[in-house]
């Protein structure tokens, strides 16, 4: 059994039509998931991202509000070429509360600091952690301008914004090269961002497809609403966050 791939929009990086969602490798407070759990030791997390291996998933989202995830990943993750790194920018996860900045120089700092926590000398995908106000951070803010020279020096290959609002999705998809957008039985307003996103060639991944764990409120199951958030043309992959190796084999399953 191994996860088909699709190419992420115009960007040719190849990714699992799944991928490996890590907020509950470094913070569980907070959250919106619908039972509460302990952070996983190392050795957990090793035997997930081999098992993700060993089906094919090479896509990993992150973000430093997943409060240690990246540090984790980068003491846990081995043959890092192997991986497509997504992570974020402008929400940090500090004390218990998050918080946002979009200004240049954080927007620079944290990518300094993804780069050294995670190993790496470059990432796959950045994204703007949005905080809802989708529109005002595109028009009005140095973060995507930020991004796209640090793209031009070669640190990231794409770029984009994780949105929260149709309107905002609709304007990223037009000034970068991925939008993630929520998409779901219960959740279907982005579909409009998707087409728009399939028409110009860019890149989508789907957050949320089992409702934060809530699949329970809608009259489909996990295997179907893994199959509906990848139905739309130009969808490349469905974030799903677990460390439950079982959980893990059996979203891969569902698209067997």
């Amino acid at each position: 059994m191994t996860v088909a791939r699709r190419v992420l929009g115009q960007t040719g990086i190849n990714i699992s039509c799944i991928g490996l969602g890590t907020t509950k490798f470094g913070r569980n407070q907070e959250v919106k998931y619908p039972s509460g759990f302990s952070l996983p030791e190392d050795k957990e997390i090793s035997a997930l991202l081999d098992r993700a291996q060993s089906l094919g998933i090479n896509l990993i989202d992150t973000s430093p509000a997943y409060g240690s995830s990246e540090q984790r990943l980068g003491r846990l993750m081995r043959n890092r070429d192997d991986w497509v790194i997504c992570t974020k920018v402008g929400e940090e996860f500090l004390g218990g509360k998050s918080f946002y900045d979009f200004s240049s120089g954080y927007v620079q700092k944290s990518i300094e600091r993804s780069l050294r926590d995670m190993q790496t000398d470059y990432l796959d995908v950045v994204l703007v952690h949005s905080n809802g106000r989708d529109a005002h951070i595109i028009d009005s803010t140095d973060c995507l301008p930020t991004l796209l020279k640090l793209k031009e020096k070669g640190l990231i290959k794409a770029i984009g914004m994780s949105t929260k609002t149709v309107d905002g999705g609709l304007k990223a998809v037009e000034v970068s090269d991925v939008v993630m957008v929520t998409y779901n039985p219960s959740s279907t307003a982005d579909e409009v961002v998707i087409n728009r996103a399939e028409k110009l060639g860019k890149g989508v991944l789907i957050k949320k497809a089992l409702n934060s764990g809530h699949v329970n409120d809608t009259a489909m199951s996990v295997d179907d609403c893994i199959r509906f958030a990848l139905h739309p043309n130009g969808v490349s992959s469905v974030i799903l966050g677990t460390i439950d190796e079982g959980h893990l084999r059996q979203n891969a399953a569902a698209l067997q």
